[in-house]
């Protein structure tokens, strides 16, 4: 999923990893294979990012981590989540009923897009649906929009990793031997993936992207009912 879109990948190993291992250990583990993936995809073509767009998103990554971290970690984490999960989830209806269209949003969006995935990405382990309704409504190319949401997840988990090291998640020694396995297995997907990327066109890259974000979106109200 990661080597397809760039994204969604933590809304299915998370929820899946925590039926036989405890969620903090599940939330360190799969950050290092996220980190992992993120690193592949965002330099496997670093040429095909659009700069642009990432710098535009990264001062509003690091606000919306800083906010996670200070304040919005007090408030209700399972009604936050619903809400989230339902705004991503009726976004995807759309995208997949809508007729398609070349009109370009605006890139000050960018701003709102950084914002809520840094926040998201803190309180919920779910940066990536923001970044994706926004770069996706920019015009790119299915290459550039690959690239450039590699960089942008990159930001987000890179900033989560390092929280986890500063909480003492990932300072247990079994998240760095189970990481021994699972790390290679997503390389792993991430190479099996580029070769069904290079198969496909934009229009279809865009309507695996909204069928990815009606599952993390029904995934995180899941989440949130559970």
């Amino acid at each position: 999923m990661f080597g397809l879109t760039g994204f969604g990948s933590a809304l299915v190993t998370i929820p899946l990893a925590t039926h036989f291992v405890p969620l903090q250990f599940a939330l360190a583990l799969y950050a290092l294979a996220d980190l992992s993936s993120a690193l592949r995809v965002g330099f496997e073509n670093p040429k095909n990012a659009v700069r642009a767009e990432w710098a535009r998103l990264v001062p509003m990554i690091l606000l919306g981590t800083a906010l996670g971290v200070t304040v919005l970690v007090n408030l209700p984490r399972a009604a936050g989540m619903a809400a989230l999960g339902a705004f991503v989830f009726g976004y995807a209806l759309y995208s997949l009923v809508r007729h398609e269209s070349r009109r370009v949003i605006a890139a000050g969006w960018a701003w709102v897009a950084g914002l809520a995935g840094g926040i998201t990405s803190t309180v919920f382990g779910a940066g990536g649906p923001p970044y994706a309704i926004y770069l996706s409504q920019r015009g790119l190319s299915k290459a550039q929009f690959r690239a450039t949401m590699g960089f942008a997840t990159l930001t987000s988990i890179s900033l989560r990793v390092a929280a986890f090291v500063l909480t003492g998640l990932l300072l247990e020694p079994k998240v760095w031997v189970m990481a021994i396995g699972v790390v290679p297995a997503a390389l792993l997907g991430i190479t099996v993936a580029q070769r069904v990327f290079f198969r496909i066109s934009r229009e279809q890259l865009l309507r695996m992207v909204a069928v990815v974000l009606l599952a993390t979106g029904g995934s995180l109200v899941v989440r949130a009912l559970g």
